[in-house]
């Protein structure tokens, strides 16, 4: 173990982190490399990395591939503007995302995050209503217990009591909720009644569209629902012309089993989202996928009104199509279903403790929910004194790994979580 090198300490001096305050919280853990599953701290030490990197680095770490192609790309079109111009990784990418929808969703924006693909999908929709003489539709009906993003229009959409965006509801477009769905597995007239309460909620005539999470709701939860019920929503969207935004950042690319979730429920929504592993998590892209009906309306009408400045960038379209070909090559259906395997054996018996609330798994996906709030500074020392990254959130000790973590290191993981659950860390 090395000595902590100078540069960590202008961290509480400058930097402001992410859902923290800008002073006096616990330090950030300094890390200075890694390499697939693994975090490579600046003291020498090493991490299983248990969160993929806020769910997005689906290949480990510095996946060569992805690492040599960003670096080509570098040496020739690092970036230029996309207003007017083109290049060839943002439409060989355009392409091959048209594919993951079998060309039903052939028109594709780049952008340069998930929150920010969210926003143009609701600027779709909304000048999609407008440019059909249906301007009345100016609002959208959300699910409860949905995380679409923290920029404002996502927040909107988001869970209105949720306490990340709660306190700026005043600031924020109205928009409709319904209840959020019934868990995978309920019965059936768990799931009619449900289905019915979305029908009834459907019926404003102000309904631009209905943003979902497909059958796996993330950062509002981590709830697993019926597919039943989203293939239900997307007949009625159709019946009563509202659009179906299928918002994928988190669960697509593999993580639920499917390519895309919407699968599970043989679903292909008029706009999709996606982000996070688009590019292996070595740069940051984002995509806003819809229908060819939905593009040429708008566009009869006028353009549509949102133009990021990174907008497609070259290196980092670049990295997606060569994380994109990683998949292709490897037998990531045969890894999820290895890593959901290990997941529900190590961690469903961990229901039955008193602390407990539930488990969950789906996919490369699993999460313990306490009965109470944990203590985020607390489970990050005690997983780090372990050899693990965690970083849970609210009642919700979770793990999203990359896909080619080991059996073994997976253990760990799950070791961990269950002796915090057992005991739970303080702070």
């Amino acid at each position: 173990m090395t000595a902590p090198s100078a540069w960590a300490g202008l961290d509480p001096a400058h930097l402001w982190h992410p859902y923290a305050r800008a002073a006096g919280e616990a330090a950030p853990c300094a890390v200075a490399g890694s390499a697939g599953a693994r975090l490579i701290l600046d003291d020498g030490r090493r991490l299983i990395d248990g969160m993929a990197s806020w769910w997005c680095a689906i290949h480990g770490h510095r996946p060569p591939e992805i690492v040599s192609a960003v670096r080509a790309q570098l040496d020739t079109l690092p970036h230029v503007m996309f207003g007017g111009l083109t290049h060839e990784p943002a439409a060989r990418l355009a392409q091959r995302l048209s594919e993951l929808t079998e060309g039903r969703l052939p028109r594709v924006f780049f952008c340069d995050s998930g929150s920010v693909a969210v926003e143009v999908a609701l600027k779709m929709a909304a000048q999609y209503q407008q440019a059909r003489g249906a301007a009345q539709r100016g609002r959208f009906l959300a699910l409860r217990g949905g995380y679409h993003g923290d920029t404002f229009a996502a927040m909107s959409v988001s869970d209105p009591d949720n306490s990340l965006h709660a306190r700026f509801r005043p600031l924020l477009p109205q928009q409709r909720h319904t209840p959020r769905p019934p868990a995978a597995g309920c019965g059936a007239q768990t799931l009619q009644e449900a289905c019915d309460r979305f029908d009834a909620d459907l019926r404003h005539e102000d309904i631009a569209g209905v943003v979902v999470e497909p059958v796996l709701q993330g950062a509002g939860g981590f709830h697993h629902y019926a597919p039943e019920y989203l293939a239900h929503a997307a007949k009625r969207c159709a019946e009563r012309g509202a659009l179906l935004i299928a918002d994928e950042i988190a669960t697509g690319f593999g993580r639920t089993g499917t390519m895309l979730a919407c699968a599970h429920a043989g679903v292909v929504p008029d706009i999709l989202c996606l982000g996070k592993a688009l590019t292996g998590g070595v740069l940051s892209l984002a995509a806003t996928l819809c229908t060819e009906d939905v593009a040429q309306t708008i566009s009869a009408a006028g353009p549509l009104l949102h133009g990021p400045t990174y907008m497609a960038n070259p290196a980092a379209c670049r990295a997606a199509l060569a994380s994109l070909e990683l998949l292709e090559r490897r037998d990531w259906q045969r890894e999820v279903r290895r890593i959901e395997a290990v997941l529900c054996t190590e961690l469903a018996p961990l229901a039955e403790l008193p602390g407990v609330r539930r488990v969950r798994a789906l996919g490369a996906f699993a999460v313990v929910e306490m009965r109470a709030p944990v203590s985020v500074p607390g489970w990050q020392r005690f997983s780090i004194e372990r050899g693990v990254w965690l970083r849970p959130f609210g009642p919700h000790v979770y793990t999203m790994p990359p896909y080619v973590v080991t059996d073994e290191e997976l253990r760990r993981v799950t070791a961990v979580i269950r002796e915090g659950a057992e005991n739970p860390p303080e702070e």
